[in-house]
């Protein structure tokens, strides 16, 4: 009688055959990540690129070449001998800044697409060093940098590759350059240092002439403004001599003073003048005949006061 249970040995069998269609399902899973993107081939064919988010791949159809990041990356190739236009060898090693931004070129367009991008940009800086001096290979880095960007960017292109930045890392040029590169620079430091003394010096020199002329116009002024004191000073006091000769005529004109009161007066006064230094004055007529009366009335005094003495 037929039964409609399965043996043990099946059961068993079904178990594995889920089991492993399970298993092929999760491992044809695929989640993909931010800022990356998965190139998948179909029988050998570029079939699609995926992008961020959940995929399910078909078991022994498909099947994910490549797993391209497309965050910017930095690559530090390793120094490369070039030569300068004026026959100098030099040590440059680059750094450049790339990003790639088709993962389905970046996969069939070239064949190892690093070291294709190392030996272009060996190429390239050989190129442009060539056709600069030593000096100008040394301060012209920015010019440099610029010139090897845009060769590159335009190259990797068909490579899905996006040349952000080149920098040039190190410029080492030959010992006995180097050696004589310090002897220019502490030459060059020593004749600033030698002009920045001079320029001292000289500041210095025009301060201390500078003070030397305020100091003089300042005695000066003041040498003037003393004796414009002075001056003033003088002449307050003939105007008060002045004035007071003035209040004397006068107080004279107003108490009306008769002819004698007058030459006596005058008499006083060459009186005083005799008393200087003058050796001859002139004497006026009117005033000699009070003179002499006056030495007559002396004398006539003197004579009376023996006899008042008897």
């Amino acid at each position: 009688m037929p039964t409609n249970n399965l043996s043990v040995p099946g059961i068993i069998g079904i178990a594995i055959l889920v089991i492993l269609v399970l298993a092929i399902i999760v491992r044809n899973i695929y989640v993909v990540q931010q800022s990356r993107a998965y190139v998948v081939e179909r029988l050998g064919a570029f079939h699609s690129v995926w992008g961020v988010g959940l995929h399910l791949k078909v078991p022994f159809i498909e099947r994910v070449v490549k797993k391209v990041s497309l965050k910017e990356q930095v690559a530090d190739f390793d120094p490369q001998p070039v030569i300068t236009k004026d026959n100098v060898t030099m040590q440059i090693d680059t750094v450049i800044y790339f990003q790639i931004t088709d993962p389905k070129l970046y996969t069939y367009g070239v064949e190892y697409p690093m070291n294709a991008i190392e030996n272009l940009t060996a190429t390239t800086l050989r190129n442009i060093i060539g056709e600069l001096e030593l000096d100008q290979s040394l301060t012209s880095r920015d010019t440099i940098n610029a010139k090897m960007r845009a060769i590159l960017d335009e190259a990797t292109d068909p490579w899905g590759i996006k040349v952000n930045r080149v920098e040039l890392k190190n410029i080492l040029p030959p010992r006995e350059i180097q050696n004589a590169m310090e002897k220019q620079m502490k030459a060059e430091r020593e004749r600033r240092e030698s002009i920045l003394q001079a320029e001292g010096e000289k500041a210095s020199k025009i301060l201390v002439a500078e003070g030397e002329k305020q100091s003089a116009i300042l005695k000066a002024d003041a040498a003037k403004q003393a004796k414009i004191m002075a001056a003033e000073a003088e002449a307050a006091s003939i105007m008060k001599v002045q004035q007071a000769l003035a209040d004397a005529m006068r107080m004279l004109n107003e108490n009306a003073p008769n002819d004698q009161v007058i030459k006596l007066k005058a008499l006083e006064a060459f009186q005083k003048a005799a008393d200087g230094k003058a050796t001859k004055i002139i004497i006026p007529s009117e005033i000699q005949g009070l003179a002499g009366l006056a030495a007559s009335a002396k004398t006539l005094l003197e004579d009376d006061k023996p006899e008042q003495n008897q």
